[in-house]
């Protein structure tokens, strides 16, 4: 068994095939015990610490922060035996004895990580990515290809261990980066351009030539920011690259345009609303509700003593009025499944939450066995962890219905688009002191607006029209509703 073993980029169960290495928890050279995090990878969710599989010294790091890496790409080598003394320098034999993770044993078909139809992976939900090799157009004026085998492992103690090599933007023999080109001049015609992976796919999208770009990045390179300067219209020279952790302000060009590129959070986002406008049809009914009688509770509850430490809203009286509302009419939590529908008992409820990587939607297992209390708790623990960026991904898939308070934006209601895989989603407005009919007298109440959007091909407008009613009769008057359902 080879003492060197790569750790691949896995599939997090949420059907990743690609993600951003956002941070390097080890160096080069750094002795790791079994399951200490690694890196930080984000995913098209959320950030995610990713675990050593062995304890060793880690020999090699291949890719940088910033770069995006597809899944079963290996991200970093561990020697997992430092004691036996320094590794003998690399060979052909040695390179193609390097084991990587997933090639340790089979799985047996329907398992997860076992194989699938099409070609793909068993996850934890639905199925990931393929498993064949990703496939790349080849350069033009390629050389020779390289030689099979996985990237050489480098060898550990160094006093600035660099995290991964730059590569050229065009391949050639192996020949001694140039340094960098004084005076700010463009790599003349046929010079070699360095650049990274991910910094290379930045410029195409942005349709920048790499050839016109002075780099500010070591030994040349060309760096995010000269890519983006240049597409900006701004790069006339090498500058050095800004560091901190401040926000950069948005950069317009001469047409007083800013082109951001769509990925992580946002395009799965994006991915999915797509795919459900077109797919699920859509119904949206609106209810306005006097709640009055339910934020007078709120504040009695808050009152009483086993109550003064949890945090409590108006979204956890919505939570608890639609799981009972579930319960009264199961079609709801339900999904369409082609040749059938799939009615759960359980209720994994989605709570929409807006984080500084975009909106994500972690979910509460099984939140109709929970009491009140319970419910308040997990409520807070989920969006306390959403807003640091640190859902686990287990925690937004499986969701069966979903809430969005939009109300917390000052919205009186909305029209949500359904979650894949959900039949319902309720929108919570914002609870507003209105001029209300109250036992024949116009008075001032606390009055908010309900949206429900649901799947028309499970939920008809008699069943949506129920749920929505029974949701607002609880908001309504919370006490009379649980001593008559309950």
């Amino acid at each position: 068994m080879s003492r060197v073993r790569e750790f691949p980029l896995p599939d997090l169960g949420e059907g990743l095939t690609e993600g951003e290495i956002l941070k390097w928890l080890v160096a080069v050279g750094d002795t790791v015990e079994l399951n200490q995090p690694v890196v930080e990878v984000e995913t098209a969710k959320a950030a995610v610490e990713i675990p050593a599989k062995w304890g060793g010294r880690i020999t090699a790091i291949f890719h940088d922060e910033g770069a995006v890496v597809d899944v079963g790409t290996p991200i970093f080598a561990v020697d997992t035996d430092p004691g036996a003394g320094d590794l003998p320098e690399p060979s052909a034999a040695s390179l193609a004895a390097v084991e990587i993770a997933p090639a340790e044993g089979a799985v047996e078909p329907g398992l997860i990580g076992g194989p699938a139809p099409g070609g793909r992976t068993a996850v934890l939900v639905g199925y990931g990515p393929r498993t064949g090799a990703a496939k790349r157009r080849p350069r033009k004026g390629a050389g020779a290809p390289a030689p099979n085998g996985v990237p050489a492992p480098v060898a550990a103690p160094a006093p600035e261990p660099v995290r991964a090599a730059v590569e050229p933007v065009r391949p050639a023999a192996v020949t001694p980066a140039p340094a960098p080109r004084a005076g700010g001049d463009a790599a003349a015609p046929g010079a070699l351009v360095l650049a990274k992976p991910p910094v290379r796919k930045l410029a195409k999208d942005l349709g920048v030539d790499l050839r016109t770009l002075t780099g500010s990045g070591p030994l040349g390179s060309i760096t995010r920011d000269d890519v983006h300067r240049a597409a900006a219209g701004t790069a006339t020279a090498a500058e050095p690259a800004l560091t901190g952790a401040g926000t950069a302000a948005p950069a317009f060009g001469p047409d007083r345009e800013q082109r951001i590129p769509v990925r992580g959070v946002r395009k799965l986002t994006a991915q999915n609303m797509a795919a459900s406008a077109f797919t699920a049809p859509h119904v949206t009914e609106f209810l306005t509700v006097d709640v009055t009688r339910s934020m007078k509770a709120l504040d009695r509850l808050r009152k009483r003593r086993e109550w003064q430490d949890v945090r409590i809203s108006p979204l956890l009286l919505v939570a608890k009025a639609v799981l009972l509302a579930v319960g009264r009419h199961p079609m709801v939590n339900s999904i369409w499944a082609g040749d059938e529908i799939v009615v759960k008992e359980y209720v994994n409820l989605g709570i929409a939450a807006a984080t500084e990587r975009g909106l994500i939607v972690p979910n509460i297992k099984d939140a109709g066995r929970l009491s009140l209390r319970e419910l308040a708790d997990a409520m807070t623990a989920l969006v306390q962890t959403a807003k640091a960026g640190k859902t686990a991904p287990a925690d937004m898939s499986g969701g069966t219905l979903t809430i969005t308070n939009v109300g917390v934006f000052g919205v009186d209601t909305g029209t949500p688009i359904l979650p894949p895989g959900e039949s319902a989603i309720l929108a919570f407005g914002a609870v507003r002191e209105m001029p209300w009919v109250h036992k024949g007298k116009v008075k001032v109440r606390q009055v908010t607006t309900l949206g429900l959007s649901f799947d028309h091909r499970i939920i008809d407008g008699e069943l949506g029209s129920k749920f929505l009613r029974d949701v607002g009769d609880f908001l309504a008057d919370p006490e009379a509703a649980l001593l008559g359902w309950t």
